[in-house]
């Protein structure tokens, strides 16, 4: 096959450069295509590998990442867009290494796969228009040619350049790059064979096969990630047969959602390993049969035999048709969230209750990574009293939760003691045990996952409880429950597939204190209830007080509601500005539902303190520090992102 003639542009014929751009991802519409790179027209002559970059990078890696919800940890925040410079990491290959580096994309978080697919690649499109809002996608990130990558198969690797983009067949224009660099497994693949195979292929490769080279400048950072993030879905969440479904529902909700977080869930060791190889022998049958069933179709698609040999034919496929469809039920019931838990605890989790002991004897476990006499004294004052018990008691000593449970029987006790415990993969628990901590300390949960069969995490009076970049779903009560007094701080979790997200105690009452609540950062979604629910009193002394104020100030041409909103709001000031952080562009979504959780929490407080003022002034103390309650009740809720709960984002419950 003749090679296309290919000659250089001279020097004042290089390719115009491209405006500078800013933090806006869609690429100027009245850019003009260069003559070179016309559709049809001859392919650009070879480079040297280097390209002119803009004069100012993009380093947004989003459309409209102006709000603070990516600011959750990981390299879709890309800091500063006043720097020049890539915020992707370099994938260092070594310095023997033929190949230049490539961006490191593959390591991206659950939730940054999850925010490029719902809100800027996916949306809410049908199966059927995938490709479509797909090449839209595309269209929008990548630069349309002066990027190198890496020509990947499972035979070779070769450097080539890309000289165009073909958004709707998801494709790049290519060549080679000089000089020729290949890896392979065969030496057959020469420069001038792998020529020809570019030249069968008309020089364009599927997007997914390119591996962005890397580039300190930033401007192909978003060329990178989109590149990636197309890759990871056609490997990881297309199914061949989802154009065989219907296509009248929306196609994340339905198949993206489910089968990310499955992923996710097996990388991270939260699926029991026999489940996981069930639904790989399962995806794999299934996509046996489907290719059996298409070219089934295929063949007699084009006959109109009516004879018997046909018709047994039909009723073949009719079969394979059926197994298939078996096949891909099986397999949604291990993609749901919730249902593939309980079809793994009951075929794969391999656990079996022991029951009681033989003896009828229940032991207390008691875990502690380090045993000291102070603590051992704490121990038998507070739960190992012999006044508690009617009977002599056996105790048995841990250092870590996991060996305690493995030792329990029916009607166990587990005692965890103040300390730092590492637990690998999951922790099954098939009797029936208390595993208790002690109530007044601080327990500190980090990248874990916390799957509730029944009760969530409840934060007592006086405990501190700290989770940060957790996941915590299926309570059958609220996942998380804020006692009076209780200290709840929340950074960068995922809430969800619970009765209720977040439940806040009643704290009105004079005799209780006031929680400290920090929510930053976090994802509260799928909940059947609310986001967050205020449990307070429907009617008590106060409101009927505040009414009759409120009478009296409305006569005065002040309401009283407005009084209580500008106290509020100067309470929140005193207490470091945690209002501020709802003001200009910091929170766009969900800053009505951050604001709203507030100012709902801050009017219950200034409630109370202000009955506190009455009960002081009535024995005779006229002065209360202001300050001191609003410190007291500091609440920082900033970022928080509230999607899908049944009943919305915040509620109150009264009683």
């Amino acid at each position: 096959m003749a090679e296309p003639e290919l000659e250089r542009p001279l020097p004042g014929e290089e390719e115009e450069e491209r405006p500078a751009r800013s933090g806006a991802v869609e690429k100027e519409e009245e850019e003009e295509p260069r003559g070179d790179e016309a559709e049809g027209g001859p392919l650009p002559p070879a480079s040297d590998g280097s390209s002119c970059g803009p004069e100012e990078s993009n380093n947004a890696l989003e459309p409209d990442e102006d709000s603070e919800d990516s600011e959750c940890g990981s390299c879709s925040d890309l800091g500063s867009r006043d720097q020049p410079r890539t915020a992707l990491q370099r994938h260092s290959l070594g310095s023997n290494a033929l190949f230049p580096d490539t961006f490191q994309t593959n390591n991206l978080l659950f939730y940054e796969r999850f925010k490029a697919y719902q809100d800027y690649m996916l949306a809410d499109c049908k199966v059927s228009e995938v490709k479509e809002f797909t090449a839209e996608y595309l269209e929008k990130l990548l630069e349309p040619s002066g990027w190198r990558a890496v020509w990947r198969t499972n035979v070779f690797e070769v450097l080539v350049e890309v000289v165009d983009v073909e958004y709707s067949a998801l494709k790049a224009v290519v060549r080679l790059c000089e000089p020729f660099l290949c890896e392979t497994r065969e030496s057959a693949f020469t420069q001038e064979r792998m020529q020809e195979l570019l030249e069968l292929k008309e020089h364009r490769l599927l997007l997914q096969e390119l591996w962005v080279v890397f580039d300190e400048s930033g401007e192909f950072d978003q060329t990178a990630l989109a590149i990636e993030h197309v890759r990871f879905f056609y490997k990881h969440i297309w199914r061949s047969w989802d154009e065989e479904d219907d296509d009248d529902f929306d196609y994340f909700v339905r198949c993206v959602e489910p089968r990310l977080r499955l992923h996710y869930d097996i990388l991270e060791d939260r699926v029991p390993s026999a489940l996981v190889a069930e639904y790989q022998s399962r995806l794999s049958q299934c996509e046996e049969l489907y290719r059996k069933f298409l070219d089934f179709r295929n063949s007699i698609s084009g006959t109109d035999s009516d004879s018997e040999a046909e018709n047994v034919s039909v009723v073949e496929g009719m079969k394979l048709y059926e197994r298939m469809e078996q096949l891909k039920q099986k397999l949604k019931l291990i993609e749901n969230p919730l249902l593939r838990y309980v079809f793994g605890y009951q075929k794969h989790s391999g656990l079996k209750a022991k029951g009681e002991r033989p003896s009828g004897t229940v032991v207390t476990h008691v875990v502690s990574s380090a045993m000291m006499s102070s603590l051992l004294q704490c121990l038998f004052r507070d739960k190992l009293s012999p006044d508690a018990f009617h009977e002599e008691i056996e105790i048995q000593f841990h250092r870590d939760p996991q060996s305690a449970v493995h030792a329990c029987h029916e009607g166990d006790r587990v005692i965890v003691c103040p300390g730092h415990y590492v637990v690998e993969g999951a922790l099954y628990i098939a009797d029936s045990i208390e595993l208790e901590g002690v109530h007044q300390g601080k327990t500190i949960l980090e990248n874990c996952v916390l799957q509730c069969e029944t009760t969530g995490v409840a934060v007592r009076t006086s405990a501190e409880f700290l989770m940060k970049n957790s996941d915590l779903y299926g309570a059958k009560g609220a996942g998380i429950e804020v006692y009076p007094g209780g200290t709840c701080t929340l950074i960068g979790n995922g809430i969800h597939h619970c009765k209720e997200g977040i439940l806040i105690k009643d704290f009105l009452n004079e005799n209780y204190v006031i929680p400290k609540i920090t929510m930053v950062n976090n994802v509260i979604h799928n909940n059947e209830g609310y986001g967050v629910v205020l449990v307070k009193p429907a009617v008590s002394p106060d409101v009927k007080e505040n009414s009759l104020e409120s009478a009296e100030g409305e006569k005065n041409g002040e309401s009283a509601a407005d009084a209580v909103i500008g106290e509020c709001e100067e309470q929140h000031k005193q207490a470091g500005g945690a209002m501020d952080s709802y003001g200009g562009d910091a929170v766009s979504e969900p800053m009505e539902d951050n604001s709203e959780i507030a100012n709902e929490l801050s009017l219950a407080s200034l409630k109370k303190n202000q009955a506190n003022k009455k009960r002081l002034s009535s024995l005779r103390f006229t002065e209360a520090d202001d300050g001191l309650m609003a410190q007291e009740m500091f609440v920082s809720i900033v970022g928080n992102q509230f999607k899908w709960n049944g009943k919305g984002s915040f509620g109150t419950f009264l009683y």
